[in-house]
């Protein structure tokens, strides 16, 4: 799983280029709203002649609309993937999908009504991840800032993921450049609840991000000693040396790390 989404606007020539030298995990080209009206044009053309020399995930404009068909109609053959904007029907789903199948979805959830509909998006064949758009969900929500507001959202997201058999959602972007401190308390909650990656719109905070989402070398250790004392009692319970106690859900949590990291190995199955 991706632990960054790189955001650069689809019509600016510059970024297009530097956006893949960047370091991010995955890039996501945005014709929606980083690029004016007068330029979506041109933007659909530039992002499809991006895409014919780089995989990329493709932002696109609100369902339903003649804008949205026309990205579509340019993009769904060449993109990695499609991030379906203010997403809050399986309907939006559905007539995105009908019009790119087989491409990975990600559904942002930027309002009320989407985020009520959550489990019934994350249903809809297709779909890869959830992700929280906060900034819109917020201004929808009428909520502060901070992180406390968006608890019941971001944990709303992670169950309808969960119950849907979905990788975990993608975070929202830290709309504040500089604010690393304040960055990393963002990603460190939504990774708490659950979320593993997060979206960004700037190349200098992919270094806290990815800092957060990968698993750290103590969280592994820890993984590989509870799977190893668990294997050697048979796949009973048993106890650690530190006094901790570890169980067949102990033992799905620490191979769930490992898998975060990419380091999950064959031989512990636990189920």
């Amino acid at each position: 799983m991706h632990r960054s989404y790189l955001f650069a606007p689809g019509h600016h020539a510059k970024l297009l280029r530097r956006v893949f030298e960047a370091g991010a995990d995955a890039v996501i080209l945005d014709l929606e709203d980083a690029v004016p009206p007068d330029a979506k044009q041109r933007a659909r053309a530039m992002v499809a002649d991006v895409l014919a020399d780089q995989p990329a995930w493709v932002r696109i404009n609100t369902v339903r609309t003649d804008l949205a068909a026309a990205d579509l109609d340019a993009v769904a053959g060449l993109a990695a993937g499609i991030r379906i904007p203010k997403a809050e029907s399986p309907d939006d789903v559905a007539w995105v999908a009908d019009r790119a199948p087989g491409v990975p979805l990600i559904c942002a959830i930027e309002s009320a009504r989407g985020l009520l509909a959550a489990a019934e998006i994350a249903a809809v064949p297709g779909v890869r991840h959830l992700s929280m758009g906060g900034v819109d969900l917020r201004k929808d929500l009428r909520t502060g800032d901070g992180n406390l507001p968006t608890l019941y959202a971001r944990s709303h997201l992670v169950a309808a993921s969960r119950a849907a058999g979905l990788a975990p959602p993608v975070d929202s972007v830290y709309p504040r450049l500089d604010d690393d401190p304040g960055l990393r308390r963002h990603a460190e909650f939504a990774r708490s609840l659950g979320f593993f990656g997060m979206s960004a719109i700037h190349p200098r905070q992919l270094g806290t991000i990815h800092d957060v989402f990968t698993p750290s070398a103590e969280e592994l250790a820890w993984a590989h000693a509870v799977l190893d004392a668990f294997a050697a009692a048979g796949g009973n319970a048993v106890r650690l040396p530190d006094g901790e106690f570890v169980d067949l859900p102990v033992a799905g949590r620490a191979q769930r790390l490992l898998e975060l990291a990419g380091r999950g190995p064959e031989e512990y199955v636990f189920g």
